[in-house]
C-alpha cells in the first residue's frame, strides 16, 4: 500500500455517481487482511494500516457516499480472492461499527450507574451539609461544612455529566464513519 506523493492529499473529486474515492495501492490481496487471520477472504480482518489508511481518509471527506478504490495487478485482480474483496472490506467495517456500539452502549450502562451514585451522593451530602450547618450555628463553621458537602456532592456527579455531555460523541461519529464505509462501493482497479 502507498500513499500519494508527498503524503498530501490527492484531489479528491467525485466520479460521476457522486461518490468521494478513497484510493489504494497494493501488490497483492494478502496486504488488505490481517497476515494472522485464518478466515476466509471475505471474513477476515482488515490488516490494521489498511483500516487507519482508510478511515483516516474518509474521517477527512465531506459527507458523501465514498468509494474505496483497490489498485492492483492485473494479475491479483484476476485472482479467485478478488472477487471478495468488496465483500470483505463491508463485512469488516460492519462489524467495527457494531463493536463501537457495543461500546456507545457499555458507555451509557456505565453513565447511567454513575449518575445513580452520583445523585445519591448529592442528596446524602445536601442533608449531612444542612444538618452540620444547623448543628454548628449560623458561623462560619457551620457555613463551610455546609457548602462543602454541597460542593462534594456535585463531584461525585461530574464523571456521569461528563459521558452524557461529551465522551459518547466521539464514539457515535466513529460509529457513522464506519457504517458509511460499510456502505461503501468497493471496486477494484486492475493496473499493468
Amino acid at each position: 500500500m502507498t500513499r500519494h506523493a508527498g503524503n498530501r492529499a490527492p484531489a479528491r473529486v467525485p466520479n460521476l455517481a457522486g461518490r468521494r474515492p478513497i484510493e489504494l495501492r497494493i501488490r497483492d490481496i494478502g496486504q488488505l487482511f490481517h497476515s494472522l487471520d485464518p478466515l476466509p477472504y471475505r471474513e477476515r480482518d482488515l490488516d490494521e494500516r489498511v483500516e487507519a489508511y482508510v478511515v483516516g481518509w474518509a474521517g477527512e471527506m465531506p459527507r458523501a457516499p465514498m468509494e474505496i478504490i483497490v489498485h492492483l495487478p492485473a494479475a491479483e485482480a484476476e485472482r479467485a480472492e478478488a472477487a471478495h474483496v468488496g465483500e470483505a472490506m463491508r463485512n469488516y467495517f460492519a462489524y467495527r461499527a457494531e463493536m463501537i456500539g457495543w461500546e456507545l452502549r457499555d458507555l451509557f450502562r456505565v453513565g447511567r450507574s454513575s449518575l445513580a451514585i452520583g445523585l445519591t451522593v448529592l442528596v446524602v451530602c445536601v442533608a449531612a451539609g444542612r444538618a452540620l450547618g444547623e448543628l454548628m450555628g449560623p458561623g462560619y463553621l457551620g457555613r463551610v461544612f455546609d457548602e462543602g458537602l454541597i460542593i462534594l456532592g456535585w463531584v461525585a456527579n461530574w464523571r456521569p455529566v461528563e459521558i452524557f455531555l461529551y465522551d459518547w460523541q466521539p464514539l457515535a461519529r466513529r460509529r457513522k464513519l464506519y457504517r458509511a464505509l460499510a456502505a461503501a462501493e468497493v471496486r477494484l482497479s486492475a493496473t499493468p
